[in-house]
């Protein structure tokens, strides 16, 4: 299914800037030293990209259809776990936004929330991925039905369109890249 390579590609986007988030959080570990401009550019990404734009197509298509289509015993199970996940990691986002306008505002303990909340955020789609990309996007594929998989297709393409999935992804693979080679330098 095209739909499925889309969110897997989109993964790996997202697996590069879980390895920003590391090291930017050992950089704070070992030197103190928070480099705010990252961080907010992160939670740009982790909003807008992974999860307004990824998220998004994951929720109100794939799982969605997988519902509708694959009945209770899969929305109320892996589904709703994913779901959970995806929610999870959104407190996770916006915690470490909190804690990156404490340390603005003096609070130096801020420091460490910032730590916590962008490994635990790390640490927590990591494992999500793994779980879409080997159990969850495996079984939408072998158990959707040919049509379902040509409605999702026609659904994401609908939908890369009003996001404009081109400027998009040249935006967030740009703050990506240019945060790696920040990285780099550490």
């Amino acid at each position: 299914m095209k739909a499925v390579q889309i969110l897997m590609e989109e993964h790996q986007n997202i697996l590069r800037m879980l390895k920003v988030i590391r090291t930017l959080s050992l950089h704070i570990f070992n030197t103190k030293e928070v480099y705010n401009e990252g961080f907010y550019q992160i939670i740009d990404f982790i909003k807008n990209y992974a999860d307004k734009f990824h998220h998004g197509k994951e929720e109100d298509i794939l799982f969605e259809k997988m519902s509708t289509e694959l009945g209770p015993a899969i929305k109320n199970g892996p589904i709703f776990g994913m779901l959970s996940e995806h929610d999870l990691g959104r407190l996770f986002a916006n915690n470490l936004q909190e804690a990156l306008k404490n340390l603005e505002n003096g609070e130096e303990e801020a420091k460490m929330d910032i730590i916590v909340n962008a490994i635990a955020y790390a640490d927590l789609l990591e494992r999500h991925i793994f779980k879409e990309d080997t159990a969850i996007f495996t079984f939408a594929e072998k158990q959707l039905k040919n049509e379902t998989h040509e409605e999702i297709n026609k659904l994401f393409h609908e939908t890369e369109i009003t996001l404009d999935a081109i400027y998009t992804e040249k935006k967030y693979i740009g703050i990506l890249e240019e945060l790696e080679e920040y990285c780099k330098t550490l």
